[in-house]
């Protein structure tokens, strides 16, 4: 029996986000995804849309209530494009939506929970898609900055950690690449530029942070990358080849300029090579120089395992980051054959190591981790509650691994569940359920499960013992 104790001043937390959690009650403009809902509900699952969330926007204090019970230190949450600007070419703020905020931001400090705040997760204004092009847009970019400015100005006296985005490369991959969020375009060439103006976006909104004094008082600004650390079929020179595209592409292409301050050379080199490479401003490289990120926030879910692509990448045709890659399927892999993805929580050690050895061992902290089941009325006892053992394992393997990182000296701060209360999520609705909170979408009754009671009793000990 091993006991595992955290630093002093842990973030024992969960993580959700606004439009997965408020809906889309009371707001002036639809997002990316209240639109698709709008012209494709049976692209959700069952048809339910972002107008169903989890009905936090109206039941904010009897959620955070919840949170406290189950012993929550810290939140991320995310404040909403499309809720709290009115006019979205002038940033003109709304000011319902700057009371509902400042309520709820007051209601997570009264329970002693530390409210941490994320700009943009995947929520894009959609009229400034179809305006602009949406983050094709250098244009989009600076009314993006122009929000974050009021949403620091609203609450950076209260709010003291805040993030630009959350996992951008989602962006990249679901919008541009691959088909699973609108648009569903697959345009290789403008997905390599709306990666380069979600970093350019993310860098200038931290020199606004700082610019407006944010820094001086505690503040921190950082961003949230989903980092899949990329394993090769083999030692192979051409598995190994695939694995280092992959690892540049995948993790490199958003690690290194929001830590380092620039774009890795070897990836613009391939990028300029293909006749892909984006199109950039001659102040861009000193505004990434100098507005690096204070923390990394992670979100760790499931490995990348490639091997060398089937086809040659020099192969007549479309230009897709994937062409140097190919998945690679292992063989005995663990899985969660619910959502699809490999369990493996050796790979978030990986991510401790790396960024203690080759990120300036930057202050971090795991921001969603997770799983994801489905029908989990299945596992209900007689009284109602969800008996999620298999949650509280997976989370014990994660954190074990994330205590060694720790102990051989990675500076990581926190942990966070991805989600408090089962939320909305995207095409896959209640599809798969995540939280240490479940929720009746039907009647909006909320219950605490199995994992929720004994991630309490973590908190209390900081830590666990298996």
């Amino acid at each position: 029996m091993a006991t595992y104790t955290f630093p002093e001043d842990f973030w024992w937390g969960a993580a959700t986000s606004g439009p997965q959690s408020e809906g889309c009650f009371n707001k002036k403009h639809a997002n990316m995804f209240d639109y698709w809902y709008e012209i494709e509900p049976e692209a959700f699952y069952n048809q339910v849309g972002p107008d169903t969330a989890s009905n936090f926007y109206n039941s904010y204090k009897e959620d955070i209530a919840l949170m406290k019970k189950v012993g929550l230190n810290s939140v991320r949450t995310s404040i909403q494009w499309t809720r709290l600007i009115d006019d979205l070419e002038k940033n003109i703020v709304n000011q319902d939506a700057v009371d509902f905020y400042n309520k709820v931001i007051d209601c997570f400090i009264e329970n002693g929970i530390r409210p941490i705040m994320n700009l943009h997760h995947f929520d894009l204004p959609v009229e400034l898609y179809h305006k602009y092009g949406g983050w094709e847009s250098r244009h989009v970019v600076d009314l993006y900055v122009g929000f974050a400015e009021q949403a620091f100005k609203a609450f950076g006296d209260r709010v003291k950690d805040w993030t630009t985005h959350n996992e951008p490369m989602v962006v990249v991959d679901g919008e541009y690449l691959y088909q699973f969020h609108y648009p569903k375009l697959v345009d290789g060439k403008k997905a390599v530029q709306v990666a380069y103006n979600l970093n350019i976006a993310s860098a200038k909104a931290i020199a606004k942070f700082r610019e407006l004094g944010l820094d001086k008082d505690g503040g921190r600004i950082g961003t949230v990358l989903n980092l899949t650390p990329t394993y090769a079929a083999s030692d192979s020179k051409e598995d190994q080849a695939a694995a280092h595209f992959a690892e540049l592409w995948n993790n490199k292409m958003f690690l290194e300029p929001a830590i380092n301050g620039h774009f890795p050379e070897e990836l613009e080199e391939v990028l300029t090579r293909d006749g892909v490479i984006w199109q950039t401003e001659p102040e861009d490289a000193q505004i990434f120089k100098e507005n690096t990120i204070d923390f990394l926030g992670v979100n760790f879910y499931h490995p990348n395992r490639v091997k060398a692509p089937d086809i040659a990448p020099n192969s007549v045709g479309a230009w897709m980051p994937n062409r140097y890659y190919d998945e690679y399927h292992m063989p005995g892999r663990r899985m969660n054959i619910d959502k699809g993805w490999e369990i493996y929580p050796e790979a978030i050690y990986d991510i401790a190591i790396n960024i203690r050895d080759n990120y300036n061992n930057i202050p971090w902290f795991v921001f969603e981790n997770g799983m994801g089941v489905s029908r989990e009325e299945r596992f209900m006892d007689k009284n109602g509650q969800v008996q999620d053992d298999y949650r509280i394992d997976f989370i014990k393997e994660h954190l074990a691994c994330l205590h060694r990182g720790i102990q051989e000296g990675s500076n990581c701060f926190g942990y966070h569940l991805w989600t408090l209360i089962d939320c909305w999520s995207w095409m896959n609705a209640y599809r798969n359920r995540y939280g240490f909170i479940s929720n009746n979408i039907h009647t909006q009754i909320k219950t605490i499960k199995k994992s929720g009671e004994w991630f309490k009793q973590v908190t209390i000990d900081n830590g666990f013992t298996d």
